[in-house]
């Protein structure tokens, strides 16, 4: 059995709101609501959902760089909380993060080189320039950047280019685990599957775990090994990758996979077994107190509007929060 690198228990996240009025008390929005997920050595793990639902603050506390208002985040067994330096520090020796702006994430003032150079010095000190050198150019070299390129500036590379940067200055010092969030949405089709195809690459030959963050879901069918779907902050679906896909158990993740186009207009998908949604509600509006998706759902009931549906195990690794899965239990196709 493969070692739990990462496990989030339980993890909720809010942040304050403006305050209504002068001397009014300040409200808070709960971004992430009590959510788990763990990462096994060598694994990767997709979190989806639509924009707005929470995955990128997961990916943040999961970095140290927002604060939990409870919950856990454990790296290896250990708890590591903003307030451990000496933890985060040993972290983030092995955890790396590829963001989504693959131009902004890199340093105007710096070449490739000399972004990468730097990241190695952060977390494995000083080294001897000829060593380092050779570490640098390794790991353009793996990411199939152009030895030519590595002393040119950001705004004189392509996006895909920069974001084989960022790779490159993420893995150079192989990281156990890579957290990428939305990693590839900025970038053409024909260069997302570039990139997808050198991070499972990568993946295949150092063994590193991947916490793949998307709303693209035929990325995450071709990369991932389990699926995590959010709504609103909360976890509605978790389940092996191929398992999801084959058979969504959640309204809502049935919808999203309704909703991904289909080469052949005609052939049979999930639509006609998908609600249409209304509008979801703002943030401000605050969250039903019974399932999240209950406003949107045509499925929903009295109790789905009452009570909260815990993540429900029906023994084969697929867990669910939803009341009435049972009913509309079937097959699906994923997008292709």
């Amino acid at each position: 059995m493969s070692e739990t690198l990462l496990r989030v228990d339980g993890l909720t996240v809010r942040f304050p709101t403006r305050r209504a009025r002068i001397g009014g008390g300040r409200g808070w929005i709960t971004a992430v609501d009590d959510v788990h997920l763990d990462v096994a050595a060598g694994a990767a793990v997709g979190l989806v959902g639509e924009s707005g639902c929470g995955k990128s603050t997961v990916a943040r506390a999961v970095m140290g760089l927002v604060s939990p208002a409870a919950g856990t985040i454990e790296w290896r067994g250990r708890a590591i909380g903003r307030d451990d330096a000496a933890g985060l520090r040993r972290m983030r020796r092995e955890v790396q993060i590829v963001f989504q702006d693959p131009v902004g994430s890199l340093d105007p003032r710096m070449t490739v080189a000399e972004s990468v150079a730097e990241a190695l010095e952060a977390l494995e000190g000083r080294q001897p320039r000829v060593s380092a050198a050779r570490r640098v150019d390794e790991s353009l070299a793996e990411v199939g950047l152009a030895p030519e390129l590595a002393g040119r500036y950001p705004h004189e590379l392509s996006g895909g280019q920069c974001q084989r940067a960022a790779i490159a200055r993420a893995t150079v010092s192989r990281p156990r685990l890579l957290v990428c969030d939305e990693a590839v949405s900025a970038l053409d089709v024909s260069v997302q599957a570039q990139i997808v195809n050198l991070l499972a690459e990568f993946r295949e030959r150092h063994g590193t775990a991947l916490l793949f963050i998307s709303h693209n879901l035929a990325v995450v069918r071709h990369l991932c090994d389990e699926v995590v779907v959010l709504y609103m902050g909360c976890v509605v679906e978790r389940a092996p990758c191929e398992l999801l896909f084959a058979e969504p158990r959640h309204p809502y993740t049935r919808a999203l996979l309704a909703a991904v186009p289909r080469p052949d207009p005609s052939a049979r998908d999930t639509a006609d077994m998908v609600p249409v949604a209304v509008a979801p509600l703002l943030p401000d509006e605050g969250s039903p107190p019974g399932c999240a998706y209950s406003p949107r759902c045509g499925h929903a009931a009295e109790i789905c509007r009452e009570r909260r549906p815990p993540l429900e195990d029906a023994g084969d690794d697929h867990l669910t929060a939803c009341h009435r899965w049972r009913e509309f239990r079937c097959g699906a196709h994923g997008p292709g």
